[in-house]
């Protein structure tokens, strides 16, 4: 049996192997919960946002006014950036035995020739000390698919944060903006992928959570 796999797949993995052995192999799925409107309205707004900078060969000023970006561009190629952008394609990677990795991406910067991973987050709340560490898989496995279809990464990407602060008398929503540099770890990545192989050729795992107890 193949499977098909993603970073959010790959995270299930990390809450309950059970949960996700039981997805993958189609025996049951863990009912997922109301997926907020708010950041899914955000992301859309906000590569709109990012693509007129990318028509005038420019960076947003939540980049150009930090100094983490200096001889940066936004990738420019907006069909293939369509593509790794879309959720029903993405950018895909598929193993000697058949099995896929498929992860979309909210944006690219070019420094030279390598590509940077740029994802945007929305928060209600400003960060605490390891917001960003949460994400560090996802990015990781972002920078493994890139180079495993034959691109050259840096060895970091970009998570750039959007945070409400204040409403204007109009109002208008003003959001706050932090740029977190992560260093990316390719073995992480490519080690998630390979336990994540291993364990769906195993039998089902027997400790259970409170979603698949019984199931």
């Amino acid at each position: 049996m193949v499977f098909k796999l993603s970073p959010s797949s790959l995270n299930l993995m990390k809450e309950c192997p059970r949960c996700f052995w039981l997805t993958q192999h189609k025996v049951w799925k863990r009912p997922s919960g109301i997926f907020p409107s708010l950041p899914s309205g955000m992301d859309k707004i906000l590569k709109e946002h990012f693509n007129k900078f990318m028509e005038k060969g420019q960076l947003p000023p939540e980049l150009s006014e930090n100094g983490k970006c200096k001889n940066m561009k936004l990738f420019d190629d907006h069909a293939l950036l369509a593509i790794w952008r879309s959720n029903f394609k993405g950018i895909i990677w598929e193993d000697k035995k058949g099995n896929i990795l498929r992860g979309a991406v909210d944006n690219i910067l070019m420094k030279g020739k390598k590509l940077i991973v740029l994802d945007y987050k929305t928060r209600g709340y400003p960060l605490k000390e390891d917001t960003a560490n949460h994400y560090q898989n996802q990015l990781d496995i972002y920078n493994f698919l890139l180079r495993k279809v034959g691109y050259e990464t840096e060895n970091y990407a970009f998570l750039l944060f959007y945070v409400p602060s204040s409403v204007t008398e109009t109002g208008e929503v003003i959001f706050d903006t932090t740029l977190k540099k992560m260093t990316i770890n390719i073995k992480n990545a490519e080690n998630i992928f390979n336990k994540a192989i291993k364990l769906l050729n195993s039998e089902c795992p027997k400790k259970s959570c409170e979603w698949c107890e019984g199931r």
